[in-house]
């Protein structure tokens, strides 16, 4: 397949058609207990695409226990072995872009040119794990009293459970999936009922490259805390991987607190994207859509509060209204769509409510701020101006195309209100003022910054945040140690 537009009539068919829709459980492709199964639904239609396996706790603990028996003899596998599996699953994922791009649209709702683009991003997890794999260091030292020697070795936490959004289902995935098994981790994956399919292909191309039976298993599941809680509380799993909401997270939490399991967090955001009066206009907007916009504005990094300096509020609002209006909505499969469906209709119902929220508290409307009738769980692209600090939504992820504004006077100010919130992921930063922007990103409590730029996720790059928006991170030469234990053994010479 090429990268034009498909027949979606006929090829959606055929990529359903190949796409796994089972268990996978120690190798082997498996019907949940009793044949259960759920449907995975179209955003942009509300119907249902396929049915696909539904775990009961008896199904997750059968992959748990996969997980647990294979993990010595793939934690004995060399990082050259496992890396090389990655590398092959990486060639596969771009062989397959279109179908993959395809399979994603239809149950997530983005347009294809964003799947096509996460696909990419996802594969890069891979190949970067893959080089992170054959550097997993030690260290050897000397006592300082003298007459013994440190030895420090980095081995595998061990089998981990890694839960993943329906948001960004292929690079969620990769993104935990590539360093646990870089570092020589087995894993259980349970994906979000929502997107389970982008995974389970995934899993399958990790198969055939050659990924030992065991190393990773999936269970796609309508009960997730049934099934999963047990498993967290089982004492077999040493570890928890989690991408979703501040709520759920803290939930998780405590239940890792049971058998002191380690866990990474990924959790909420509130991002502030901070506009200062030297900013160049023309950047700052397009960084706002960039931040806001993508995937529909169903991200945790996705720009939340936009404090726009008073002296320029007006023109960078007009600015920001015109290239918002003018996108595109429809169904992601379509040509030339830029703004796909929200998630479901409690996601859309969610937006709406916020947005009648800051109206009501003295908000005007730019443009948008209205919920069509007809198919699909659609919203259009919104921006508001005057949103004042009271409002629902400077406090609440919105996880939708709505562009809030918010005038402030000076740096000290708008650094405070930033501040101002129990959530710390991600900040947007526009000023071409060199020591500003340095004051800024140093006061700012988040753990990533953007500075003149609307985009900050990078394989290459520590993700996560601070205070309630995450513990850990993920990508970067520290996403694999998330999946080491620190092992030092001393030795003694005379």
């Amino acid at each position: 397949m090429g990268t034009s537009q498909p027949d979606t009539s006929t090829t959606a068919q055929a990529v359903f058609e190949r796409a796994p829709q089972q268990l996978y459980v120690g190798g082997r492709w498996v019907d949940a207990e009793r044949g259960a199964t759920f449907d995975v639904v179209d955003p942009s239609t509300g119907e249902a695409l396929c049915a696909v396996a539904d775990a009961s706790p008896a199904d997750g603990r059968a992959a748990l226990e996969a997980a647990a028996a294979a993990q010595a003899s793939f934690a004995a596998t060399s990082s050259r072995e496992r890396a090389d599996t990655l590398m092959r699953a990486f060639d596969l994922l771009h062989d397959r872009i279109d179908d993959l791009a395809l399979l994603m649209t239809l149950e997530m709702g983005k347009p294809l040119a964003e799947a096509h683009g996460e696909i990419a991003y996802a594969a890069e997890f891979l190949r970067h794990f893959a080089g992170e794999a054959v550097r997993i260091d030690g260290g050897y030292q000397a006592a300082p009293a003298g007459g013994a020697r440190f030895l420090v070795a980095k081995q595998p936490v061990g089998p981990c459970l890694l839960i993943t959004p329906w948001n960004f289902p292929m690079a969620m995935a990769t993104r935990k999936i590539g360093p646990a098994i870089a570092a020589g981790c087995t894993s259980v994956v349970k994906p979000a009922q929502q997107t389970p399919l982008s995974t389970l292909a995934f899993v399958d191309i990790l198969r055939e490259a050659g990924l030992p039976a065991g190393a990773v298993n999936v269970v796609t599941t309508a009960d997730a805390t049934g099934v999963m809680e047990p498993l967290i509380r089982s004492g077999l799993a040493r570890k928890l991987s989690f991408t979703g909401s501040t709520k759920v997270g803290r939930i998780l939490l405590e239940q890792c607190a049971d058998k002191v399991l380690r866990t990474s967090m990924e959790l909420g955001g509130n991002a502030p994207f901070i506009v200062f009066e030297d900013a160049d206009l023309d950047e700052a907007v397009d960084g706002a859509i960039a931040a806001k916009m993508r995937n529909m504005g169903e991200a945790c990094t996705a720009a939340n509060r936009i404090y726009v300096h008073q002296e320029i509020i007006e023109e960078f609002g007009d600015r920001l209204t015109e290239k918002m209006s003018a996108l595109p909505v429809g169904r992601g499969v379509d040509d030339g769509v830029r703004v796909g469906p929200l998630i479901d209709e409690a996601a859309r119902r969610k937006v709406s409510e916020l947005v009648a929220d800051a109206v009501q508290q003295g908000a005007r409307v730019l443009t948008g701020g209205v919920t069509p009738t007809g198919q699909g769980y659609f919203y259009p692209p919104t921006v508001l101006t005057d949103v004042p600090r009271s409002a629902r939504m400077a406090d609440e992820e919105i996880f939708g195309p709505v562009a809030p504004l918010t005038p402030f006077k000076d740096e000290t100010e708008v650094v405070a209100a930033a501040n101002d919130t129990e959530f710390g992921l991600v900040s947007y930063v526009y000023t071409n003022d060199l020591r500003r922007a340095l004051r800024v990103a140093e006061a700012i409590e988040t753990g990533m910054v953007g500075l003149n730029q609307g985009v900050v996720s990078n394989p290459a790059a520590p993700f996560g945040g601070v205070k309630q928006s995450g513990l850990g991170r993920e990508g970067g030469p520290t996403g694999i140690e998330e999946f080491l234990e620190t092992k030092y053994i001393g030795i003694a010479l005379a």
